[in-house]
């Protein structure tokens, strides 16, 4: 188990390129914009199969 996390350290230390900051800032815009979207999209299916299964209802109802 020792070895195996000094191993990972090594590779993350030497081996892996990371993003400059600006180049993460600019990431995590986009991945928060995405976000965003993302929630606003899933916000309107489910309140347009709401209003659907809502309107069935009422339908049945009557």
């Amino acid at each position: 188990m020792v070895n195996y996390i000094k191993e990972s350290y090594s590779e993350l230390k030497n081996h892996v390129t990371w993003p400059t900051w600006a180049e993460a800032q600019k990431l995590m815009v986009i991945v928060a914009v995405f976000s965003v979207v993302l929630a606003l999209l899933t916000f309107g299916v489910d309140k347009v199969f709401s209003r659907v299964i809502e309107f069935y209802f009422e339908w049945i109802k009557s």
